[in-house]
């Protein structure tokens, strides 16, 4: 079975980062693999168990070699390395990889949930959509016999199991499966993996449909209100009050 995971390089949960001229600045800040993409590198290979047939595809940056080499020390034999530095919107990204998809005729396409960046889910749906594939999100169980596909997925409230036939794009999740480290002898055989290189031109893109005009720094600063709680009933009307005008998160 020849599988696909998408992957992009994002800031650390702890890396600090800035904005600098409108825009946010990432240097000096620590990038890694997206954790949810982590789980789908994973999986291909808990099917494919010897790696064969796996491709890491990544659509950015230079710097995005590093979590290639991540994916491909996990155990990934090979990798395509689309290089931009532009900001591509998803429909954009999704007509990219869709091509990538058709040139390398897979039969899963492995995908994150939820990017940690742009705190997007789209991806998935948007090559779906370009593929004219059927799709299963969040996933948290997969088990795959011929052809056919049985999954369990997140929905709003609960769980949904579903069967389809390959291939399929499927998103991934925390609670999927338990992401291996890569080992010192991998990461030495990763460096002589093969990345072929890309550009927006080969597949026909100039450009992003989406200008970014300015990015900021979201910077919440607490109120430090207090609440008199001598009389509990009106201490909570206050919350309340306080919750509904002034955070307004009620």
């Amino acid at each position: 079975m020849k599988i696909l995971c998408l992957i992009r390089q994002v800031p650390d949960a702890e890396a600090r980062v800035k904005a600098k001229n409108g825009l946010v600045d990432l240097e000096g800040a620590t990038l890694a693999l997206d954790g949810m993409d982590e789980y789908g590198v994973e999986q291909a290979l808990r099917i494919n168990t010897d790696g064969a047939n796996t491709v890491a595809v990544a659509l950015g940056g230079a710097r995005f070699e590093d979590a290639i080499r991540r994916a491909l020390a996990m155990g990934l034999e090979r990798a395509i390395h689309v290089e931009s530095s532009e900001h591509l919107d998803v429909v954009t990204q999704a007509k990219i990889l869709a091509k990538i998809v058709q040139e390398e005729q897979p039969d899963l396409v492995f995908c994150g949930g939820q990017h940690a960046d742009s705190d997007s889910q789209a991806l998935g749906a948007a090559l779906a959509e370009a593929l004219n594939w059927n799709q299963i999100t969040w996933t948290t169980a997969l088990e795959i016999e011929n052809s056919s596909v049985k999954a369990t997925h997140d929905v709003d409230d609960g769980k949904e199991q579903l069967e389809l036939e390959l291939p399929l794009v499927i998103t991934t999740q925390q609670g999927l499966n338990e992401p291996r480290y890569p080992t010192l002898p991998n990461i030495m055989k990763a460096k002589k993996k093969e990345i072929r290189k890309a550009s927006l031109a080969d597949y026909g893109v100039a450009g992003g449909k989406v200008r970014v005009v300015k990015q900021e720094i979201q910077d919440k600063q607490r109120l430090n209100k207090l609440i008199d709680g001598k009389d509990p009933t009106a201490a909570a009307e206050e919350l309340i009050k306080l919750l509904h005008v002034e955070a307004k998160v009620i």
